[in-house]
């Protein structure tokens, strides 16, 4: 039996539950079932304490309370998703409590346990049973019972762990969501998968190999969801380097509650790390501001994900941009200017590309829809842009805010025009003039969107019941300016109901892109039903190339 540990001894165990988690990280990942996961909770958990890990090996911290103050530190500004953040407030507490130690005992590490409770507590505005919460609540309860009936570190340890995984079985109940679909919590079985790791080291056990294809167990039912069960779009996470030590945090909670949910606010003496799920994600960074620096933030469309998981597709996330943008040949210098204004565009596919070229772009930002591309690689962009003025035309609403952000993070002027579609990004290259100052570009630019309606054709990824219609997985889905318009099996029928649409709107001018799934046949079929529709209009048909979007049609 093991009576007390150093730093030495926490270092490893802290490295092997580190492996441990990243062994089973997919496993945890197909237990969760919220609509979308937070980037998957297996995968958030391993990658934040995996960051702990990292900076451990750079260390050889004698005593336990530098160990777990360095891992404590680390997790922090390595949270990832709610999960990560409550992973990392759990080992925040830790670290408070062996403060000043340079050995642990069994009771000293259930004190441990506790004050880790309290810390992730008391960051989680509103506590749910049935969450991680719950399970290290209980284990660490157990905890401090099995310390007074035996000191040893390794035997509280092993209560803990027995008596969390009899918590985590009754999660399922304890939670609405997971009776539903029939799984425990994907945080608290992480949590404890760490913990198992950590008490396998103190027993000797080898470090886990991680094989390359990793086994799924039971996994979650995403059918029973929809996407109606997602209040809150944006899975919004950022960082704030602190005004003053002492600053308190309290309004920002109340405001960050106001205006969504899954709050979570992780600090110590000099940051902060938010997270929070929200529909302005751009209030909830200009709030924070009020009490520090900036210095980083990840917003992700849970909708959009979860769209992409129904239909078998990878869900796009702000790390494959970075894996991207990792594979691309580094290119920080900035364009020396050779005019005065330039001009980016956000868009995908060579179809509309090359129309923004022809009107001016100087650039072209590949994103849009479920590809939106980051704060940096937008920023690396308009660096290359030889002009005084950029101006940057994010032709998606979730992509305004990335682009917005890199205003003051360059010696080149940046100019961000709202478009939030394609064609309000095309009728605003079409309102430039080279010879009006920037404000006054911009205020053209944004007055002519104003005259412009967006219609899209896609597929429903999944079953469900919206606005009305009732939808089934495969249907053809018609948008008028970002709201459900029509659903039918033949796109043919949705193509004569925006057609008719623009008639009566009393549309001068309709351009209808077609995407990379549409074959010429069938674009000038749609060709044919526009101009017999809509007579009088001065009608363009052009291959897009798009992903995503069948069609996207501007009426003017």
């Amino acid at each position: 039996m093991i009576q007390t540990i150093d730093g030495i001894q926490f270092k490893q165990m802290v490295l092997h539950g580190a492996a441990a988690i990243t062994l089973q990280k997919q496993q945890i990942n197909d237990l969760n079932v919220f609509p979308v996961p937070d980037g998957d909770t297996g995968t958030n958990m391993s990658l934040t304490i995996g960051t702990a890990a990292s900076e451990l090996k750079k260390k050889d911290d004698a005593g336990i309370d530098q160990a777990a103050a360095t891992t404590a530190g680390a997790l922090l500004r390595g949270a990832r998703g709610n999960s990560g953040v409550i992973l990392s407030l759990l080992f925040r507490g830790l670290s408070k409590a062996l403060k000043g130690h340079k050995n642990a005992d069994g009771a000293l590490m259930a004190a441990a346990m506790q004050e880790g409770v309290a810390a992730a507590y008391g960051a989680v505005m509103k506590p749910a049973e049935g969450t991680v919460l719950t399970v290290s609540r209980l284990a660490a309860k157990r905890a401090v019972e099995a310390a007074a009936e035996n000191g040893d570190v390794d035997f509280v340890l092993e209560e803990a762990i027995r008596v969390g995984y009899d918590v985590l079985a009754q999660t399922t109940d304890m939670n609405p969501v997971l009776k539903k679909a029939g799984v425990v919590d994907a945080g608290g079985k992480g949590y404890l998968v760490i913990l198992e790791g950590m008490l396998a080291s103190l027993r000797g056990e080898d470090m886990p190999e991680i094989p390359e294809e990793e086994p799924k167990e039971q996994k979650a039912d995403f059918q029973v969801f929809s996407d109606q069960e997602i209040t809150f779009a944006f899975d919004t996470v950022f960082i704030v380097r602190k005004n003053s030590p002492d600053v308190n945090l309290g309004h920002l909670r109340a405001y960050l509650d106001s205006i969504g949910d899954s709050l979570v606010i992780g600090e110590d003496d000099t940051a902060f790390k938010v997270h929070v799920h929200t529909n302005i994600p751009g209030s909830a960074l200009t709030e924070a501001q009020k009490y520090g620096t900036l210095e980083l933030a990840k917003i992700e469309n849970m909708r959009t994900q979860y769209e992409d998981v129904k239909a078998g597709r990878k869900a796009q996330s702000v790390d494959d941009l970075e894996e991207d943008e990792a594979r691309e040949a580094p290119d920080d210098g900035v364009a020396v200017p050779e005019k005065r204004y330039g001009f980016l565009s956000v868009c995908a596919g060579e179809g509309l590309a090359n129309v923004f070229r022809d009107l001016g772009a100087d650039g072209i930002i590949s994103g849009g829809q479920t590809m939106n591309p980051s704060t940096e690689s937008i920023l690396k962009e308009i660096n290359k842009v030889p002009a005084e003025v950029v101006f940057v035309l994010p032709n998606n609403k979730n992509i305004i805010m990335a682009a917005q952000q890199c205003v003051g993070l360059t010696e080149k002027e940046v100019v961000v025009v709202p478009t939030a579609t394609i064609p309000q990004g095309i009728t605003a290259m079409m309102a430039v003039d080279l010879e009006l100052e920037p404000q006054e570009i911009l205020e053209a630019m944004t007055a002519s969107i104003e005259n412009v309606a967006t219609a899209q054709i896609t597929y429903a990824a999944r079953n469900s019941d919206f606005d009305g219609f009732a939808i089934n997985e495969g249907d053809y889905l018609s948008l008028m300016n970002g709201k459900l318009f029509g659903t039918d099996k033949d796109i043919a029928v949705l193509l004569e109901k925006l057609a008719r649409e623009a008639a009566d709107r009393g549309a001068e001018f309709v351009t209808v892109f077609y995407g990379e799934d549409v074959s010429e046949e069938q674009a000038a079929q749609a060709e044919e039903i526009f101009s017999r529709t809509c007579p009088g209009v001065e009608l363009s048909v052009l291959p897009g190339g798009q992903p995503v979007y069948y069609y996207i049609i501007s009426i003017e």
